[in-house]
This record gives structure tokens, C-alpha cells and sequence, in this order.
């Protein structure tokens, strides 16, 4: 507990001072739609060529699936999912500055199918009683968080089989993976290593 305090002071204290980005949208309805984003150190939107990986991997899934995107930041891969006709979007963001940025691209884009919880991850992975279909996972890097979070889900009573979980990370992190994680895609792009498995 005093390690998630301390990771929790350290984000705080990063969030402090923040400027806005803009990213865009891939596919779907809102193809082409320019959204801004709080640019805050450990927050940042995967990146084009990346989410347009990541969903032509989830091409036969995205429609009508109901997902998680923890440390949503600017929201990216959860508006990407709505985009692309996703039944329900779940949005997690611990920043309340990036937090509030989302809420308003949700409000620009009249999104009824999805909603926002402003706080810590962990905690919402211990609380959580919903199960998706899709989780989206997209922690801030350096700061030791992505093992803490695969654990957590690994022991999650609500995480159910064939459920697919995106990970992107820096690429020399080492980590622990779930035996019941079935790896189905791996690729790298510059300094990030990002891998969709499916628990069996």
C-alpha cells in the first residue's frame, strides 16, 4: 500500500503542469475527428501507426464489445474503440486535468454508450464487479505500474475467459505474464513494445 501511495505522489506531483496536444481519430464514424488532450509527463496518446495496429488486430472484435481503458489519459484507444461502433467504453484516469480534458471530447462527441471514473486504476481493478470483453492497458512508463496492474487483473474474479487484454509498455521492461494469457500479437514501435493476449 505505501508503494501505490508513493506511485500516487509521483503521478500527482508530474501533473502539475500541463499544456494541450491534439491527436486524431483513425477509423469509424469519427474518422479523421481532431481532439485535444492535456499534455502532462507520463500521459501520452499511442500513437497513430500504433492504434491503427492495434485495431486492424481487433477488426473481427471491436464491434459491439464492451471495454475497459485503464489510464485512459487523452482517451485515444477508448474513443477509437467508440468510434468503431464498440458497445461500451469504461474510462479510467487517475489525472484530473486529463480527466476533465476527456470529459469534454465525450461531450463533443455526443458519446451516450460510455463513462468516465476519475481515479486510481488499481483501485478500480479491486473494486470492479463488470466484466468486458476488451481492456486496454497503457500505464505510465517507468514508474514500475504495468507488473502491479497484470497481477491485480490476473487475481480479478471478474476477468473472464476470451477476454482480450492490450499492453503496451517500454520495450526493456521485463514482466511476469499470467500463464493463462495466451499472447496473439506482438510488435514494437521505436521505444514501445505493445502485445495482445487472450485469457483462456
Amino acid at each position: 500500500m505505501a508503494n501505490r501511495q508513493k506511485l500516487h505522489q509521483n503521478r500527482t506531483k508530474s501533473c502539475t503542469s500541463s499544456k494541450k496536444g491534439v491527436f486524431r481519430v483513425i477509423g469509424g464514424q469519427h474518422k479523421g475527428r481532431k481532439l485535444n488532450f492535456i499534455e502532462v509527463e507520463g500521459l501520452r496518446p499511442s500513437l497513430d501507426r500504433v492504434r491503427e495496429t492495434l485495431f486492424n488486430w481487433l477488426q473481427a472484435q471491436i464491434h459491439g464489445a464492451k471495454v475497459l481503458d485503464l489510464f485512459a489519459g487523452s482517451g485515444a484507444l477508448g474513443i477509437e474503440a467508440l468510434s468503431r461502433n464498440a458497445d461500451w467504453v469504461q474510462f479510467v484516469e487517475l489525472n484530473t486535468k486529463a480527466a476533465g480534458q476527456l470529459a469534454n471530447n465525450l461531450e463533443l462527441l455526443k458519446s451516450k454508450n460510455s463513462q468516465l471514473v476519475t481515479g486510481d486504476a488499481l483501485k478500480f481493478i479491486e473494486t470492479n464487479q463488470t466484466s468486458f470483453d476488451i481492456i486496454f492497458l497503457d500505464p505510465p512508463f517507468h514508474q514500475g505500474i504495468a507488473q502491479q496492474v497484470i497481477d491485480l487483473l490476473a487475481e480479478a474474479t471478474w476477468l473472464k475467459a476470451e477476454t482480450l487484454v492490450y499492453l503496451e509498455t517500454e520495450q526493456d521492461l521485463a514482466l511476469e505474464i499470467p500463464e493463462h494469457w495466451n499472447l496473439l500479437k506482438n510488435k514494437k514501435a521505436g521505444q514501445l513494445l505493445y502485445k495482445l493476449y487472450q485469457v483462456s
